[in-house]
Order: structure tokens, then C-alpha cells, then sequence
């Protein structure tokens, strides 16, 4: 068979299009000749179903040295492949059809973009692939290729965050907050049981004053709360609260905005240090004697964050192993996008 290798595809006279695509769905038909990608045309050389004068060794190394992170994408689309699905290239690595689906028959079900566990990768890069699944209604996975070039694949998707707890309404004027190294103790035994067992803040201690965070506080701060500082004895003002707390978490802001915009969305938050995340989070809390079961746990996320893989993988494996969806709030443009990314089987 006549073929044409150029830099990033092989190219196949027209009597491929019936050998190979339409049997197969492999390459794109253009005109007189049939174009295959690399990875397509990789896949048919090492099964001996294509020879294009060169061993499948020969190019394997050739279309690793013109195409970053070849050798991954083409153990992806082998996996793909092997599972019984018709994989075609796109914008994000593969679009992947649904079993019993054909493309130009039935539409792509599932975007897959391809990563290494070494190399960290912004979180837009995740965001970005995100939108462009969810723009065309589809699903977005990561592939994930370890150094043993095993695959680990995750479904990632926008969540959508809403509570049913009923909006916080309660008069703090008569509450007496201290501030003491790091965290604040609420005195007032009338205003600390109303915020324990009405607005879930806070662990009540002897059942009369109430220890709160310093996000919880930075909250209630907002809705009314005075603050004296322990050792001084004088007032808080809420930003010389906020850079006190900051000067306490480095990472304070971002925890606080997030805290903050959960609580607006009616939703009840308490600390997830437990579960290696910010936050653990219920959509509601009736009562504490029947405290439901968390639905998410949260991770805060600064703008330009810089993903380390393995990482992500152990804040998913350890939600998952306590039934918890891992939710990665993160801030673009100071807006809040909350991204949900679990473990998934193609």
C-alpha cells in the first residue's frame, strides 16, 4: 500500500478508507486518501494490521520525538481501544464513542484528556477541558498514566453547590467572643447553644461557650459578632481580624471566601482536617442528636494553582473511602468554580 509519512499524521491512498475506516473508524477520510494520527497509526502497526516500511520500534521513537507526551496518549487510546471503543482524536486528546455507538452515526459521549502523574499541570489547564466537554454535552475524564504506565481514570465535572438549610438569622449584640492564640471562644451560654445547635458553628464545650474557627469567625464577624483579642484586650475591627488570621493561615483568604460562599449557598460547614480536606460539608443538618452523613469534602484552591497529581489522587481515594464526593473549589477571576473529580471506569 502506497503511504505517506509527514510530521503528525500518515497518510493512506483510498483503498484504506474501506480497509480501515469503514470498518474500523480509524483515521479521517480526506478526498482520495485516508489520514491517520500517530497514535492511530502506532496502534495498527504493532497489531501487523498496517506496514509502512518502518518497524513499529522505528516509530514509535519517531512520533514520541515530534508529538509531546505520545507515548502516554498511545497507552490511553491501546486501553481505549482494547475496551471495545471507537477513539478519535480532539481538542482535548480522544473523543470517545458510546458502546454500540459509530461515529457519524451516533455522537461522542466523553472527552478524555491525557496526563502524566510526574508533571504537575495548572488547574485552568483541568477547567478548561471541563468547559469545553460541558459547552458539547459531554463527559470529561482524565487519564491519568503512572510511571509503571498503568491508567487510572477520573470523571471530572462542575458541581453545582446548594444547601437546604434555612438562612442564618440570629441576633448576635448580646455574644462575647474572645480572641486566644488561634481560635475564638464565644462566652455568652445563650448565644453559644443558639449557634451550636441552630447554625451548627463551633464545638460546645461544657455546654455553656462555644470554640469557633477562625473562618467560623471571620463569618459570624460579618454578621454581627465583636471580638476582643485576648491579650490586648481591645476590639477586633473585621479586617484586623482577617490579617490576624491571616498572619495564622497563609491560605486564610482563600479558605474564608470559600467558607463563606458555601454558608451563603445554605449549606452546613465544618472542618474537614480530619479527611485531609478544608472543609466536610452537608446540604442539611436537621438536628445534631441525628447528624447526617457529609455529603462533600471541599479543598480550597488559590488562583494559579499548580496541581501535583498524586496529590489529587489521594484527596480522591481518601473521599471516596469515607462515601464523600472531593469537590476542588477554586478561584478564577475572583469567581468560585467548584470542580468534582472522582475515580471512573471507561
Amino acid at each position: 500500500m502506497d503511504t505517506q509519512l509527514s510530521d503528525d499524521k500518515v497518510v493512506l491512498p483510498k483503498e484504506a478508507i474501506e480497509e480501515f475506516y469503514n470498518y474500523g473508524y480509524y483515521g479521517r477520510p480526506r478526498g482520495e486518501s485516508l489520514e491517520l494520527s500517530l497514535v492511530e497509526a502506532a496502534f495498527l502497526i504493532e497489531r501487523e494490521k498496517l506496514d509502512i516500511g518502518v518497524t513499529f520500534k522505528e516509530f514509535f521513537i519517531h512520533s514520541s520525538v515530534i508529538q509531546p507526551y505520545f507515548e502516554l496518549k498511545y497507552v490511553v487510546y491501546r486501553d481505549l481501544r482494547e475496551r471495545g471503543y471507537y477513539v478519535l482524536p480532539s481538542v482535548t486528546d480522544f473523543r470517545v464513542y458510546p458502546r454500540g455507538g459509530r461515529p457519524g452515526e451516533t455522537s461522542a459521549s466523553t472527552y478524555v484528556y491525557v496526563l502524566s502523574e510526574r508533571i504537575p499541570v495548572p488547574f485552568t489547564d483541568i477547567l478548561d477541558k471541563v468547559r469545553i466537554a460541558q459547552n458539547l454535552r459531554k463527559k470529561m475524564m482524565l487519564a491519568i498514566v503512572d510511571e509503571e504506565g498503568d491508567l487510572t481514570y477520573y470523571e471530572v465535572k462542575s458541581a453545582t453547590m446548594q444547601g437546604a438549610m434555612s438562612p442564618f438569622n440570629l441576633d448576635l449584640s448580646n455574644a462575647d467572643a474572645t480572641f486566644l492564640e488561634d481560635r475564638v471562644i464565644v462566652w455568652n451560654e445563650q448565644t453559644s447553644t443558639a449557634l451550636y445547635e441552630n447554625g451548627f458553628f463551633g464545638k460546645l464545650i461544657d455546654g455553656n461557650r462555644l470554640q469557633i474557627s477562625l473562618v467560623e469567625c471571620t463569618y459570624l464577624m460579618g454578621k454581627g459578632l465583636r471580638v476582643e483579642d485576648g491579650a490586648t484586650g481591645k476590639t477586633f475591627s473585621l479586617k484586623q481580624f482577617t490579617r490576624q488570621a491571616m498572619s495564622i493561615e497563609p491560605d486564610f483568604i482563600v479558605k474564608f471566601r470559600v467558607y463563606e460562599d458555601l454558608r451563603e449557598k445554605d449549606l452546613v460547614v465544618k472542618t474537614g482536617f480530619k479527611f485531609g480536606g478544608h472543609f466536610r460539608v452537608y446540604t442539611e443538618v436537621k438536628n445534631l442528636k441525628s447528624m447526617p452523613h457529609s455529603k462533600y469534602l471541599v479543598h480550597s484552591l488559590p488562583e494559579g494553582y499548580i496541581v501535583k497529581l498524586p496529590e489529587l489522587s489521594r484527596g480522591i481515594r481518601l473521599a471516596h473511602g469515607v462515601r464523600k464526593h472531593m469537590i476542588f473549589a477554586y478561584s478564577e477571576d475572583h469567581k468560585l468554580h467548584y470542580i468534582d473529580i472522582g475515580r471512573a471506569k471507561p
